[in-house]
């Protein structure tokens, strides 16, 4: 392990000489590569879909590895949108003189060496390799044993671009030991990794939390609510809930619990019943739910519960205290949305939650990278310190302080 990281740290006085314009290029070849090398990537996907059936893999996580031929060309764009984007290192963030004539630059720099602990998604892979290589970091990656044919074929597919470039390998890493004792020694290797960003199950989430010596920054669960306000339009309200909960249900940006304003309970939810019905969405309400639908009773561990499934619990509340006073609770600081018509009750709702992300009137599967213009995220931090949200190439930036003199001495 250590030697694996010395050479990955090494590495980083290379990619510190890297143009902007040849990180551009580079990454434009990565792009063209992974579109080239479609068959390749497919077939060792193949492979580990045909391991997670025989270990029987849930259907969340079987939608999360799965890759086919439009997730491929996602992947690849999402390479050639992050390519695009303006360098985030060498920017001027502050500047000024101060009256002793000392000129001072606030710079943004790379962080370094940034270790990612992911599971499943092996577009990841793609996405967390670019982002770091376009923001000059080295990136150490960790997958899930479950995708490890495909996140090998895919990284192995990057570094090819990488030699071709005369670029060292070793800035874009796979680490080869998918054991949890490997993820052990990975986050205590503070004098090689700069930077850790576990993305993955609530468990993978504490275990780095509380052992890391390196800095953590959390890609954590996210248990994100969609609250039916009694002045929304109901029209509206039941298309943004249903896309919240179904359109892809495990990933983190899905409502997990809808929580509807009392004063609406026994006209809306009814609706809200028949529009789930379609899907097959297993629905768990509170007992003030169950007195207009039939469903699940819903226990007080289901609202703390990332599900990752279609499975949705409903909660009654009174207004929109009530829904921040649950969301402030049992939220995961993630995403949440309002849906209604009345400007004040958005504003103070949008004010008074506690998350990354607010919205009114919209789905919450919004909170992504590439939706925000970034073209992937390495993760979607619910940290308050460093980066927020969906985190981009920007987020993947420090900043230094450059002082220029004339001979000043200080007295």
């Amino acid at each position: 392990m250590e030697e694996f990281l010395k050479k990955a740290k090494e590495s980083a006085s290379v990619l510190s000489t890297v143009t902007g314009e040849k990180k551009k290029r580079v990454l434009k070849e990565m792009a063209e590569a992974i579109l080239k090398n479609e068959e390749r990537i497919l077939s060792a996907n193949e492979i580990d879909m045909e391991n997670a059936r025989k270990n029987g893999l849930s259907s969340a996580m079987m939608d999360r590895l799965l890759l086919n031929r439009k997730r491929v060309m996602d992947m690849a764009d999402s390479v050639a949108q992050i390519a695009a984007l303006k360098d985030p290192v060498g920017r001027v963030l502050e500047g000024w003189i101060l009256d002793n004539g000392l000129k001072i630059e606030k710079v943004s720099v790379p962080i370094g060496v940034i270790g990612i602990i992911y599971e499943s998604r092996p577009n990841v892979t793609s996405d967390t390799a670019a982002l770091c290589f376009k923001s000059s970091n080295v990136c150490i990656l960790k997958g899930g044993s479950e995708a490890k044919n495909s996140n090998e074929a895919i990284a192995a597919i990057l570094r090819e671009v990488l030699l071709a470039n005369s670029l060292p390998a070793e800035l874009i890493s796979l680490l080869p030991d998918y054991s949890r004792e490997g993820v052990a020694e990975l986050i205590k290797m503070d004098r090689y990794v700069d930077l850790i960003i576990p993305r993955g199950g609530e468990a993978l989430i504490r275990y780095v939390s509380e052992n890391a010596t390196v800095p953590v920054v959390k890609h954590d669960k996210g248990v994100c609510h969609t609250y039916i306000d009694k002045e929304a339009d109901f029209e509206k309200a039941i298309r943004i809930a249903v896309n919240a909960k179904v359109q892809r249900p495990g990933v983190c940006n899905a409502m997990e619990t809808l929580l509807v304003d009392e004063a609406i309970k026994s006209e809306i939810l009814p609706r809200i019943y028949e529009a789930f019905k379609p899907h097959e969405t297993l629905l768990k309400g509170c007992p003030k739910t169950l007195e207009s639908i039939n469903v699940e009773k819903a226990t007080e561990e289901d609202f703390d519960t990332e599900y990752l499934d279609n499975i949705l619990s409903i909660k009654v509340v009174d207004g929109v205290e009530g829904a921040i006073e649950h969301i402030n609770r049992y939220g995961s600081g993630h995403s949440e949305t309002i849906v209604t018509q009345n400007y004040s009750t958005a504003e103070k709702f949008m004010n008074s939650i506690d998350a990354a992300c607010v919205y009114l009137n919209a789905s919450t599967r919004f909170t992504d990278g590439g939706v925000f213009g970034f073209g992937a995220e390495v993760g979607i931090s619910t940290n308050k310190l460093h980066a927020r949200g969906p985190m981009g190439i920007n987020d993947l930036t420090t900043y230094k302080y450059k002082i220029y003199g004339e001979g000043q001495i200080r007295e």
